[in-house]
Order: C-alpha cells, then structure tokens, then sequence
C-alpha cells in the first residue's frame, strides 16, 4: 500500500491510511487531537506500524518527562513489528528510539537518512525541522528543507506545510525576503497553515515591523486563535505590543489569552507564559502574584532535567518569586544530572542552561555584575539552549540590563547599538541606547537615540 505520496506503508489498508493521513493534517494544522486519535484507531489495529510511528515521533516533540510512557509504548509496538516493517519504516523507528535513549541529534540523522531516499516523506520532514528548532540547530532549519525542496511542487499533497518549514528556516538565517515570501505563499494555498502565520510573525518580529506585525496577526486570529498553537502566537503578537511599551495590552494579553493555567500541564504554553512575564521584569514592570501563579505550575517539574530550555524558563518563574528551596532543588537536579548523564542535553544544560540559570538568579537578587560575567562570555553559544532568535533574545536583553543596572556603561552600549543595528525601528532597542548613553553622561546623544525611539512609537 501507499499514501498520497506514493510512500510504501507496511502492515495497512487504505482505511488505516486514510486515518493516519487526517491526523497527520491535523498535526501540520496543530489542530484537534492527532495523537489521541491514532492512538484510538491502533487500539483496533494493533499492527499498524506507521500509525505507531506517527505517535511515538509526535511525542518525541513535547520535551516532557509526563509523556514517557506513551511515547515508549508505541515505539516498542513498532519496534515489536520491525521484521514486517519496509526500509522506510525502519528508519523512522531508529530516529524515535535515538530519541527516547536521550541521542536527540541521532534520531535526526536517521530521519534525514529517510528522506534521503524518501524526499517526500513529509512526517519525517516535519519531525526533523521540528527537532532542529528544539536542538537549536539554525542552518539545518533551512537546510535540510532545501535538500529536498526541489522534488516538492503544488501537485504534491502538503508542499505548502513546506514551504511554511522553509520560511521559518529562512527566517532564523536572516534570509527574510524569501521568508515572507514563502510564508505568505503558504497561507494564501492554506489559510490554517498556523506554522506559516508564525513564520512570518517571525519575520516581523525580527526586522521591528510592529505595526504591520501586529495586523497581520489580527487579520488570521480566527484561525490560530483556535490552534493547539495559539498561546505560542498570542506570546508573538504580544511581543509587538511590548516593544511599542504598551504593556497594560501586553497584560491583557496574559490575562485573557495566554493559556497558562497549566491545566493539561503543556509546558511548552508555561515557557511562553514565563518569557514574556521576564522581558515584563527587565522592563521593571510589576507583574502582581503572576510569577507566584506560574512558579507553582513549574514547580512539580524542577527536577525534571530533560530539556535546559525547560530548566531555565522554570528558574525565571522561582527566582522571580523568591522560591529557594525550589532553586535549590533546580540547580542541584541539574548538577546531579551532569555527573552522570550523557545524552545529547547534557551539552545544552552545561554551555547555557546552568550558566543562565545561575545568572537568573543574580539578577533577581541585584547581583547585575555577576549576571554580566557569566552571559557575556556564552552569548554567541546560546543556540545551544534551542529554540528561535526571538526566544532567545531573552538572554541578550538580560545581559544588557545587568550592564545597564551595574554602570557598566561602555559595555551596555555598545550592546545596545548592536541591537539597533540589526533593529534600528524598535523603540525598545533606542530607550536601552538612551539609558546607556546618559550614564557615560553623553546627554546630547541620550535625547537623540530618545527621539529615535519616539520616531519609532506609532502615535
């Protein structure tokens, strides 16, 4: 049997597949319940290897120690079918079980090898983009997209989810032109491609576009306001309001839309949440109980040391609200952890996230010459966190504070005029070179780079 693609499929009939085609659409869609749904249908159709692989590689993406359990389960399935499983199939099965022993860069060597010899197939596609943007992997975000770019076109079922893979790709290597270009493509083919209207937010918020950002999300809300991706684009959307200093829209925002009571305890909506609550704190806006509401969400998973992008998102939320014992128990789990792991985060935990994590809490402690000396030798290694250029800016604006907060003025400066340079239409990037400027006592140069920042501020 085959799929729309013409990819072979083990162990099926066209019904399985047809099944297993629709929650592979609501997955590219981030809508409905994909994985709940297969596995639903494996219940009656034990032996379905891909459906099982569908499953397990969907979970390898959620970084969460609570989903274990399931995602081992049907590895183990597939694993159990391997002798009946084609070429293809066994590849998948390699990646997810890489994954699960910790090997994350492993498992997305196996599915390159996949689409090797199956450009076209477009789960392994996703999975492996995906895992390039948690492993912090820019080049390959764009890249391994490239590599088989040229055998996708409008006649094949799913080219626009790659050109929204490709946009985003494009995006974290500066190659905004084509981003955009690519991203609008793809929502003008799909309109509920919500990884492509995030893309292109991407884009805009890269290059300070905030007005146009914000209108072109709320052009699409009706659509990815109804996603399983919509706090992670309301996290976005605020992003433009922050930079503009309306911060009582940026709250209303939280308040309304963030989806951070943490009651299905996704802790990929609790890092949004976190993140934009700490540019709140940099700006010194007081947040009430919200760090307190948020600590207590992360708090069951302090311990955890799955994931360092995790870890110090959930040490914002402790040091923030003055949790020590909660800080205690993060550092040490991590330390702990050092000592006797080896799998591929261990790198990631070692390189950024205990260093930030120990610079978190400096911060909140007013300890801002510390938290200079310990970012400023990582910050053109904190691609080793994961994530996007946008999520991590989180830890260039942190440093520059910490140089704004402990005089050391020069420093901050010339951090801030690498900020405008590279976003000279943000208001936000033209207030720090304002505070820089005036405490080297340069106060000529200090109401310039203010009116900069009100040239920038629609009225």
């Amino acid at each position: 049997m085959r799929d729309c693609r013409g990819l072979p499929i083990s162990n099926a009939d066209m019904q399985q597949i047809e099944t297993l085609e629709a929650a592979h659409e609501a997955a590219l869609s981030f809508m409905g319940t994909p994985v709940d749904d297969m596995a639903a249908m494996l219940k009656d159709n034990p032996k379905f290897i891909m459906g099982h692989c569908f499953v397990a590689g969907l979970l390898t993406q959620a970084m969460e120690t609570r989903i274990y359990n399931n995602m081992v389960r049907h590895l183990e399935a597939a694993e159990a079918l391997y002798n009946a499983a084609n070429y293809r199939e066994r590849g998948h099965i390699k990646a997810i079980r890489a994954w699960v022993d910790g090997d994350f860069h492993a498992a997305v060597e196996a599915w390159d090898a996949v689409l090797v010899d199956y450009p076209l197939d477009l789960l392994a596609l996703q999975l492996a983009h995906l895992s390039d943007v948690l492993l912090g992997d820019t080049a390959n975000q764009r890249d391994r997209i490239g590599r088989v770019f040229p055998n996708w076109g409008e006649s094949v079922p799913g080219y626009g989810y790659v050109l929204g893979f490709y946009s985003f790709g494009l995006e974290e290597n500066r190659d905004f032109s084509r981003a955009e270009e690519y991203g609008r493509q793809a929502v003008a083919m799909n309109q509920n491609d919500v990884y492509a209207i995030h893309a292109v937010a991407h884009v805009m918020e890269m290059q300070g576009r905030q007005a146009g950002g914000i209108a072109w999300m709320n052009g699409r809300e009706g659509v990815w306001a109804n996603s399983n991706f919509a706090n992670h684009l309301w996290w976005h959307l605020s992003l433009y309001y922050l930079d503009l200093g309306k911060y009582d829209r940026v709250l209303e925002v939280y308040d309304d839309k963030l989806r951070s009571s943490g009651a299905g305890g996704e802790k990929y909506e609790e890092l949004d949440s976190t993140a934009l609550l700490w540019r709140l704190k940099l700006l010194d806006v007081d947040v009430g109980r919200r760090w307190a509401d948020l600590a207590d969400r992360w708090e069951p998973s302090a311990q955890d040391t799955l994931y360092a992008f995790n870890d110090v998102h959930a040490m914002m939320t402790f040091a923030a609200d003055n949790r020590r014992d909660a800080i205690d128990v993060l550092i040490n789990a991590n330390e702990r952890y050092l000592d006797d792991a080896n799998d591929a985060n261990v790198a990631m935990t070692r390189i950024i996230g205990i260093p930030f994590s120990r610079a978190i809490i400096g911060f909140c402690e007013g300890r801002y010459g510390d938290v200079v000396d310990l970012l400023l030798p990582i910050r053109y290694r904190t691609q080793y966190l994961g994530g996007s250029h946008a999520q991590r800016d989180i830890i260039a604006w942190t440093l520059l504070e910490a140089a704004l907060r402990s005089r050391r003025f020069e420093l901050a400066l010339a951090l801030a005029n690498e900020r405008t340079q590279l976003k000279p239409t943000s208001p936000q990037n033209w207030h720090l070179t304002a505070r820089a400027l005036r405490g080297r006592g340069d106060i000529a140069a200090s109401e310039r780079a203010e009116a900069h920042a009100q040239s920038a501020t629609p009225a």
